[in-house]
């Protein structure tokens, strides 16, 4: 039923679905247009939202191309495409390679968003090497896996209501992850979400008529070596020790970093990670910036389109229109039923404000006074905000664009499969929010 399923959501898709940049144009239109109609806001008011806010995602845009260039380099570096390759070797046949790929890109997300985009992209690309399998629904099953990520112990949101002083604070006090994301709900979600996901992939898994293959040659991403160096200059982009004296001490900061001052996984560890890695394992500069040279071409439509987003975000937060959303859901909800409208209002503000968690700042104020009056489960009403912003990732391709960077395709190739994912999470979710 769900290859059934399937093929006309693809096709759907491939046909309909324009290019992240053309999607992110439409959205910046429709969010200006709502914003006039539904907030009464004049057309200047919202340009100078949209325009003060335009620059607002600079240094997110920085980390998420660092994200892709990283990622890119420790993956080509060849000991760790000898290991992708030897994992990969685990998969017999087209089938247990999705499978594969959906479990690992599931645990990697569950442990931090950015390394579940990466390794996902470098596994499924690994896969790809040794088993002739649709490469969309390859990658796609990669990408599903981040469907868990707010979920996870990276979650921003329980992350930050754990954290003393936070926004709130004064409102629900310190909320610790046990009652967010180690609670018996949010845990039954994840645990449904590893059986579900990749049985889900799975059984969507075209036949050898409809699918789609990926010449392997075109996949080495191995810097080609040039020859012996002859020139002073040649011989120190060759040299191992040059980076080597750079890389160990990198990753000697972050074993001080993770041992001795217990810090934690975020985007710039995950990056600093992956980079001194990537130095040490490539052994010569000159064969790690070969890898560069190669990296940096699929990071175009990071560097143009972040901006746009954080101007419909400056748009949608500042013109009021995703408070007037959560009041809308808020007014229809009771103490039973707020998670799951949080769960909904959160996952439509998410496809204006891929933020990643940032849109709780809009939300809780909302959010968290109707918890009170209602009498709800104020953790769960977060983690519902939570699970909403992670959930129709699955349709919008913000946070697809580093993964189909590394992978060479476009959004319009991987997210019909996406949208059955959608369909079927989205129930999961929401059973979990308001049932368990």
């Amino acid at each position: 039923m769900l290859k059934t399923l399937s093929r006309p959501a693809v096709r759907l898709v491939e046909r309909y679905l324009p290019d992240p940049y053309i999607f992110v144009l439409i959205l910046t239109l429709v969010a200006a247009v709502a914003a006039m109609l539904v907030e009464q806001q004049s057309p200047l008011a919202i340009m100078r939202y949209w325009g003060d806010g335009f620059w607002g995602l600079l240094s997110f845009s920085m980390q998420m191309l660092l994200v892709l260039v990283t990622g890119f380099m420790l993956a080509s570096s060849p000991p760790v495409k000898r290991l992708l390759d030897r994992i990969a070797g685990l998969a017999k046949g087209p089938a247990g390679a999705i499978l594969l790929v959906s479990l690992v890109s599931l645990a990697a997300s569950w442990i931090n968003w950015g390394f579940g985009l990466v390794i996902g992209a470098l596994f499924a690309k690994a896969l790809a090497r040794q088993v002739r399998v649709d490469y969309r629904l390859l990658i796609a099953s990669a990408y599903s896996g981040f469907v868990v990520w707010h979920g996870g112990l990276a979650g921003s949101i329980p992350l930050t209501i754990a954290t003393e002083g936070h926004f709130t604070a004064d409102q629900i006090g310190v909320i610790p992850t046990s009652e967010t994301i180690f609670a018996f709900f949010n845990l039954a979600i994840v645990l449904a979400m590893f059986i579900a996901v990749p049985l889900v992939n799975r059984f969507m898994l075209p036949d050898e008529r409809d699918s789609v293959y990926i010449d392997p040659a075109q996949l080495d991403d191995a810097p080609r070596d040039l020859g012996p160096a002859t020139r002073p200059a040649e011989r120190l982009e060759k040299s191992p020790w040059l980076a080597w004296l750079v890389g160990i001490p990198g990753l000697l900061f972050l074993l001080d970093y993770f041992v001795l001052r217990n810090g934690g996984l975020n985007l710039n560890v995950v990056n600093f990670l992956f980079l001194s890695l990537a130095i040490v394992l490539h052994r010569t500069p000159r064969s790690l910036l070969d890898s560069l040279h190669e990296a940096i071409k699929g990071g175009t439509g990071i560097v143009i389109q972040f901006p746009f987003y954080a101007g419909i975000m400056a748009i949608i937060m500042q013109s009021g229109l995703a408070q007037t959303l959560s009041e809308g859901f808020v007014a229809i909800s009771s103490a039973q039923t707020l998670p799951f409208w949080s769960f909904i209002s959160a996952g439509i503000v998410n496809l204006f404000v891929p933020s990643g968690g940032g849109q709780w700042a809009v939300q809780a104020p909302v959010m968290l006074p109707a918890a009170a009056s209602l009498g709800a489960d104020i953790p769960r009403v977060a983690m519902a905000v939570a699970w909403g912003d992670a959930w129709t990732n699955l349709l919008q391709p913000f946070w697809a664009l580093p993964m189909l960077a590394i992978a060479g395709l476009k959004a319009k190739d991987i997210m019909g499969f996406c949208l059955i994912q959608l369909v079927v999470t989205g129930v999961i979710i929401a059973l979990g929010l308001t049932v368990l």
